[in-house]
């Protein structure tokens, strides 16, 4: 489908039960493979992003089956073996960068030969901090197209592995890199100490890493978010079985229809007790003016688009939830600032000039510097209409699947919106549409 038109939104109102957690599902995919035994996986996403992490376990000799549905599968773990069975690969990883970035570091810290790419986009996101940092702890990778960036070969690790890991890697453009070391380097068994250097953001998601880590049985012993330190110990171990969260990113999107249109609408699989940063995003709801419900394992909010307040947060700790935030500032009432979010230009695009992009096509102002935007909403959205040269506005999503998704909320605004792509939402959720029609009318 080359794009999707949505007439204008009067009210949302429902439920829906989030499909797994991106972040979560390719973790435990990876953890489980390393892993002594077998541990059965429930709830996984299935999605473009998992898919190309459960094709590349397979094409290393990892036994994956299929339980009825690649939502629900059983690993078997590579035990002691601390290598995989297949020596020599070739891998396609998409532009999923929690495949890429922890596949390149576990098979950076093996013993076969391995050639590591992606689309376009991949080849433009940055690595050289993460591979710099491998090589530390004896890795041997080359580039194969520019310094710093993949596609990559990886070559057995060389004899500096012999002693114990020290390791240091920059905190300020991914923390997927310290989330990666963390899994490879645990995964040896032998001590490791890994220093970050700057500020380290998107705390979460390393806290996420940690928490599953120690649900395999490895325990990081940390010093603020600077140090990081792994005693030696006898490898991961399976916990037999793991129900993985719905993914609270995706959440975000939907308790903010239902901040616009009324509500109320809840998400089930996330809540109080989840492990995912972006649970925080409906604190942020809150102080945009929405009405907040949060259990143990459900979320639930509503509101109203004409009650909605302006802001200026920083927005560090939930770079991916922002984005929705930003849509959002085109119904509040004065201009709003998301600070704080230098990692949005290595995402899927360049995610702060895409944005501004099309924010000023529903005529906001939009102010865009390294790390922040600053956005004036229309004085008045119903006169936008009128000003449109068609009878609608067409969003460009960069085949960004955030990009899409966050601006389905555009259409509670006067205007029907067009989203051009929208199939690029099978990077991580392949039904949002059919939820999204489902929930609003």
């Amino acid at each position: 489908m080359q794009f999707l038109d949505l007439p204008p939104a009067a009210r949302a109102a429902g439920s829906l039960r989030l499909p797994g957690s991106k972040s979560i599902s390719n973790r435990t995919l990876l953890l489980a493979a390393l892993a002594r035994g077998t541990t059965e996986l429930r709830a996984l996403l299935d999605s473009d992003d998992t898919r190309v992490m459960r094709e590349a376990l397979r094409a290393l000799g990892v036994r994956v089956e299929s339980l009825g549905s690649e939502e629900h599968l059983r690993v078997h773990g590579l035990g002691d073996a601390r290598a995989f069975p297949v020596k020599q690969a070739e891998l396609f990883l998409g532009n999923a960068g929690t495949a890429f970035r922890p596949l390149t570091a576990v098979l950076a810290l093996s013993d076969g030969r391995y050639r590591l790419s992606g689309v376009a986009r991949m080849h433009e996101r940055p690595i050289g901090d993460l591979v710099t940092a491998l090589e530390g702890a004896g890795a041997r990778i080359e580039y194969l197209g520019n310094r710093g960036f993949p596609p990559l070969a990886v070559n057995p690790r060389g004899p500096a592995a012999a002693a114990a890991a020290s390791v240091r890697v920059r905190g300020d453009v991914s923390s997927q890199f310290l989330s990666s070391l963390l899994i490879a380097l645990g995964w040896s068994g032998e001590r490791a100490t890994i220093e970050v250097e700057g500020e380290l953001i998107s705390k979460p998601y390393v806290a996420l890493t940690l928490g599953l880590m120690e649900r395999f049985g490895v325990e990081v012993v940390r010093e603020g978010w600077s140090e990081f330190r792994i005693a030696p110990h006898g490898g991961y171990a399976s916990p037999g079985v793991l129900d993985v969260e719905g993914d609270a990113s995706s959440a975000s999107y939907f308790l903010a229809a239902g901040a616009l249109g009324g509500g109320p609408v809840r998400v089930d699989g996330v809540g109080r007790a989840s492990q995912q940063g972006d649970v925080a995003f409906a604190q942020v709801l809150e102080q945009l003016g929405a009405t907040i419900a949060m259990r143990d394992g459900s979320i639930e909010a509503r509101g109203s688009a004409a009650a909605l307040r302006s802001f200026d947060l920083d927005f560090n700790l939930i770079p991916d939830a922002a984005m929705t935030a930003a849509v959002l500032a085109l119904f509040a009432d004065g201009p709003s600032r998301l600070r704080n979010i230098a990692s949005w230009r290595v995402k899927e695009t360049d995610r702060i000039a895409a944005m501004a992009t099309e924010l000023r096509k529903f005529g906001a102002e939009v102010e865009e510097g390294p790390d922040f935007l600053a956005i004036v909403p229309p004085r008045n959205f119903l006169a936008l209409r009128a000003a449109l040269s068609s009878d609608r506005v067409a969003v460009d999503t960069y085949d960004d699947h955030r990009m899409a998704m966050c601006f389905s909320l555009a259409s509670f605004g006067p205007v029907p919106v067009r989203i051009n792509d929208p199939g690029c939402v099978s990077k991580t959720f392949p039904g949002y549409f059919a939820e999204f029609a489902r929930l609003v009318s």
